[in-house]
């Protein structure tokens, strides 16, 4: 294989087109249909009357983006199953969550600077798969995604969204499922899948070198990416919205670990993708070959190459990626504004009736999507999308995962110490974060797997193999500085050391500065025993959830503040 292959057909616009209005429909028609008044409770928070399963479903398709549909494939296919291990760190993640975070999530002021910049990224991510199927303008496609996620996450508020996540995530699954079952039909199996991909050693999963400078490794991507997406999931303002949506906290529980499952299903089938891909194209690379511009237009060029002769599947496909990044989008926006109308206009202007909060939240929604829209051309010059993803998170994350971890279990720690710690190890997980992107690992340490253009037929080249592509970075080394090997460090401890280096700093501060100066500490804001349960929630602790109403609505007398803000 190798060459052009076959664009958009008619049947593939209609079917995408149709896809992606259709989803938007059930959203707003869900949003509409269960509204009973027309307050912030209803934009924010669904009315608070969403049950566990389609929670997890928009758990999991939030951040189960165009990044993952475009990005995880490209992995798979450049470096093996290694990022398979990621499904520990899942399981991980949702137990930490589910029993330490989400009993105390409701009393936290969350506040998530970084939702931008990855919010850019996922718009990127499958503007790429568009204008490389399609042919479209890439900013053409950006402009357009923003615009749809503007539209009804502005009138339909976080109802729309999740109830449009759940036919999203079924969107993005059968589009991993069409690419697979036809890569088995060509390829003769999925056993000579299989065969295929130990051959080109991409089924050398666990690699127990402790070096933290790998880029792949057992401990960094279940250390590591355990911390990664506890980040994610236990801090950020979208996904704790959704906890907070939830009737119960027993099925706020419940939703964290039916996604666990979800994320586990849906990162096997993006593997299996990129596997199947490997073996259609193990002896013609398109990236090398000169098909691809960038090989996060691998998977949307392998769309095209093998189910093109199907009418409206190649539709399907960029639907797949198109959901993911409106489900993302879509998320990212209603919790930009709920944390800007309730933690910095609320408090500034205490008498806004319930029309007007409505109202502003709407010009919020706008303005912040037409915001996103500019971050994805600043997404666009960080290299591959996946990768950018998790470097983000950990870079800004991680530090803040590292503060709610100081207040909820260290009863020492007062907001000096917190906030020196959060402050200085920011400066050094942006120091090695963008260092990294400055002066990338080499390829010792990123450990690219061999690709071939052999059986290309229009290679020069006849026996030509080479490494995976942006693996090597520097061209001369002798010119890279004497600090660029600690900016090697793997993208996935930048979490785990922004976190630790938050605790460490803070405790130490705290201590310096006299501890916690408070004669009496309400035990309510620490992590109880009584939260380790997982579904045997006592009467009186669904009653506390319940509460949730008028503590979000009031936002916030000095008893439900964060610990270090009481300090």
């Amino acid at each position: 294989m190798g060459g052009p292959v076959a664009t958009f057909s008619v049947w593939d616009y209609v079917v995408f087109a149709g896809t992606i209005v259709g989803a938007a429909g059930v959203g707003l028609f869900q949003a509409f249909r269960g509204r009973k008044e027309n307050s912030s409770a209803e934009f924010f928070l669904g009315g608070r009357q969403m049950s566990a399963v389609p929670v997890a479903m928009s758990l999991t398709a939030s951040f189960m983006s165009g990044v993952t549909v475009i990005g995880t494939p490209a992995e798979a296919y450049l470096y093996g199953t290694s990022f398979w291990l990621f499904g520990i760190g899942y399981v991980i993640m949702s137990l930490v969550t589910a029993e330490i975070f989400v009993p105390l999530f409701y009393r936290l002021g969350i506040t998530s600077a970084y939702e931008i910049l990855y919010t850019g990224l996922v718009i990127y991510a499958p503007a790429l798969a568009l204008n490389q199927i399609t042919g479209m303008d890439l900013w053409g496609v950006l402009v357009a995604t923003g615009a749809v996620c503007i539209v009804y996450c502005t009138l339909g508020g976080l109802k729309a969204v999740i109830w449009t996540d759940v036919l999203q995530m079924v969107i993005m699954l059968a589009g991993f499922v069409a690419v697979i079952a036809r890569g088995a039909v060509l390829q003769g199996g999925l056993d000579k899948i299989w065969e295929d991909a130990g051959q080109g050693g991409r089924l050398e999963t666990f690699n127990f070198d402790p070096d933290p400078l790998k880029r792949h490794t057992f401990w960094s991507m279940t250390i590591g990416g355990s911390v990664t997406w506890m980040s994610v999931y236990a801090i950020n303002q979208s996904q704790v919205q959704r906890y907070i949506s939830c009737k119960t906290l027993r099925h706020a529980k419940m939703a964290l670990y039916v996604n666990m499952v979800g994320l586990c299903v849906t990162l096997s089938l993006a593997m299996l993708s990129g596997l199947a891909m490997f073996s259609i194209y193990k002896n013609c690379d398109p990236f090398t070959n000169g098909d691809v511009g960038s090989t996060d237009q691998l998977l949307p060029y392998l769309v095209m190459d093998i189910l093109a002769v199907y009418p409206g599947i190649p539709g399907l496909f960029v639907a797949a990626a198109y959901s993911g990044t409106l489900s993302t989008v879509s998320s990212s926006i209603n919790a930009l504004v709920a944390v800007t109308v309730e933690d910095f206009i609320r408090p500034v202007w205490k008498n806004l009736s319930v029309k007007q909060t409505t109202w502003l939240s709407m010009g919020l929604s706008v303005f912040f999507g037409a915001l996103c829209i500019g971050m994805a051309g600043v997404a666009s010059q960080m290299g591959s999308v996946l990768q950018a993803a998790l470097s983000i998170f950990g870079m800004l994350s991680g530090p803040l995962l590292g503060l709610y971890l100081l207040g909820m279990l260290f009863r020492t720690a007062n907001s000096i110490g917190g906030l020196t710690g959060m402050f200085l190890s920011l400066v050094l997980t942006l120091w090695v974060g963008i260092g990294g992107q400055l002066y990338p690992p080499t390829a010792d340490k990123t450990n690219p797997l061999p690709l071939s253009t052999t059986g290309c037929n229009n290679t020069l080249q006849s026996n030509m193999t080479t490494e995976a592509p942006r693996t090597t970075s520097v061209t001369h080394p002798c010119v890279r500085p004497p600090l660029a090997d600690f900016y090697s460090l793997s993208y996935l401890y930048i979490s785990f050391l922004g976190a630790l280096t938050t605790i460490v700093i803070g405790l130490l501060v705290s201590m310096i500065t006299g501890g916690c100066k408070q004669g009496k500490l309400n035990s309510q804001l620490f992590v109880r025993k009584s939260d380790l349960v997982c579904f045997s929630c006592s009467r009186k602790s669904q009653v506390e959830f319940c509460s949730l109403n008028q503590i979000i609505e009031k936002k916030i007398s000095a008893s439900v503040t964060h610990p270090l803000d009481a300090r």
